[in-house]
């Protein structure tokens, strides 16, 4: 459906069960990427199984918590592509925690990977984005509505809807900026959720099934896409309906 051939695009976080879809997807479409993630094996691996001549598909190992290796990233970009066309920020940390026994480094941690990832990011990448680029920022249902035991994870991810709407304010009309909120999506993350109360989220979710990581992908793909060119500065929601029915 789209053509992203000469196209480069920076993932974060690329070894998660959604954004290893992402970036199924976006190979398939053409583009060349550059994907990060704290975990090096599995991302080196993961990079090999895509693109086994390295040319297309570079793995960095990042902490997007640091500024320092976030800036290295967009280095890497420069030097091999020359510049990006789609940054899509998906590193992130879900840890349970009630607010009365979390501690400031938990808080930070959280933080530092859910929020200042983004920020460094996004500010690294603003240079290297092509006209006609875009960006899109991996947020969560929890940023609208709260989360039990994830106070510090859902204020991060509330304060990255927000920070999408200013950015892309600052980068029109030249580059779009986006969020998407995911729901239920089935990967590894919330496998835990699932066994303590799976059939009781489920049967609040209006299309009574869990999302897919592909069907996330295609979100990101159709936001990154010329079909999307008129839209920036919005969140759009992917969970099936469990925001309004839950």
């Amino acid at each position: 459906m789209f053509d992203f051939k000469g196209k480069t695009l920076v993932l974060t976080g690329a070894n998660g069960g959604i954004t290893k879809s992402i970036a199924k997807t976006f190979y398939e479409l053409g583009a060349n990427m550059v994907l990060t993630d704290l975990d090096e094996k599995g991302l080196k691996a993961f990079a090999k199984e895509l693109d086994p001549s390295g040319k297309i598909v570079i793995p960095v190992k990042v902490d997007v918590s640091k500024s320092e290796e976030c800036d290295a990233a967009a280095k890497i970009a420069k030097d091999n592509f020359g510049g990006v066309d789609f940054l899509v920020t998906g590193a992130g940390l879900y840890r349970d925690q009630l607010i009365a026994t979390m501690t400031d480094a938990q808080w930070r941690e959280t933080i530092g990977v859910n929020l200042d990832g983004v920020f460094y990011f996004c500010r690294n990448m603003i240079p290297l984005l092509r006209d006609g680029g875009a960006v899109v920022n991996i947020a969560s249902m929890a940023a609208h509505r709260g989360s039990y035991q994830h106070a510090h994870y859902s204020a991060a991810k509330g304060a990255t809807l927000s920070f999408s709407r200013s950015l892309a304010l600052e980068l029109a009309p030249r580059i779009r900026v986006n969020s998407i909120s995911p729901g239920l999506i089935d990967t590894p993350l919330i496998q835990p959720l699932l066994k303590v109360k799976g059939p009781q989220l489920i049967d609040s979710t209006a299309l009574k099934r869990l999302g897919r990581p592909e069907e996330v992908a295609q979100l990101v793909a159709y936001l990154c896409s010329d079909w999307a060119s008129f839209i920036t500065g919005e969140s759009i929601h992917i969970n099936g309906g469990l925001y309004i029915a839950g």
